[in-house]
């Protein structure tokens, strides 16, 4: 008992609001601490693909110069159609890979494939300036791998460098109703210490839900937490306010920081 109460999240009551198959690993981490999770996904997310798009993307793919993505989830559904058409990796042939953020690079290296383009931040804008500064955008064709909320920056910036941009949607994010979800009611009423966004699509689904995640009068009124800058700037916009964000962007890094912020 003197060890649990020694646990520097103990008593604390911690929100976490990422997708039901991704809430495992930060809920593990933040209960190894001591603290109370309460799961609120308020998002899912699931395979959308065109077969005509994607048929097109495939017949051309020995074009491409670079493959982009900028989430795991990218990275996820993308190499599930590409193996259910290819059986070896091989079939990628030449092709250089940029990625966003620590997530999305760990997916692409547990292919056992390389990242030549990684931005230090993890911002669409960042990985476009990069990219850019390897000064072989001029007339490069590149495939940027997207879900439904994508942002368009990234084949803007491209574009504006004289590269040839295909996109291809592999997934698609979508809001979670968690007005008769128990944990939900059980936020409304007693509050919690901390509520952490890992994405941008969290934070915006999270205020959509309105009076279902509403602290009532008398509930403990929490902090929130980002993983990153493109998370901060989203939360911002939407109304959130940023108390603290992770130096770096990881799971590690948001707990680390949730910890230092709640001391």
């Amino acid at each position: 008992m003197a060890e649990t109460r020694k646990l520097p999240l103990t008593g604390r009551r911690i929100v976490v609001t990422r997708t039901r198959d991704q809430l495992s690993e930060l809920s593990a981490k933040l209960a190894a601490f001591g603290a109370e999770v309460i799961e609120l996904p308020v998002i899912r997310i699931s395979r959308e693909v065109s077969k005509e798009a994607l048929a097109d993307v495939m017949l051309e793919f020995g074009a491409y110069d670079w493959l982009v993505f900028t989430s795991a989830n990218g990275v996820h559904h993308f190499f599930g159609e590409f193996f259910r058409i290819f059986d070896d990796i091989r079939s990628l042939g030449l092709i250089r890979i940029a990625c966003i953020g620590d997530a999305t690079a760990k997916a692409v290296a547990d292919l056992r494939l390389k990242v030549e383009c990684r931005p230090p931040r993890a911002t669409a804008e960042a990985l476009a300036t990069e990219m850019v500064a390897t000064g072989s955008m001029d007339s490069a064709k590149i495939l940027v791998i997207t879900g439904n909320l994508n942002r368009d920056v990234i084949v803007t910036k491209l574009e504006e460098a004289r590269a040839i941009v295909d996109c291809l949607q592999v997934y698609k994010t979508e809001a979670v109703d968690l007005s008769a979800n128990p944990a939900a009611a059980e936020f409304r009423r007693l509050g919690a210490d901390a509520v952490l966004f890992a994405s941008s699509s969290s934070a915006q689904c999270f205020v959509g839900q309105g009076d279902a995640l509403r602290v009532a009068e008398g509930g403990r009124k929490p902090v929130n937490g980002s993983i990153g800058p493109q998370t901060s700037e989203t939360m911002r916009k939407v109304g959130l306010s940023v108390d603290f964000e992770a130096p770096t962007p990881g799971i590690d890094e948001l707990v680390s920081e949730l910890v230092r912020s709640l001391a």
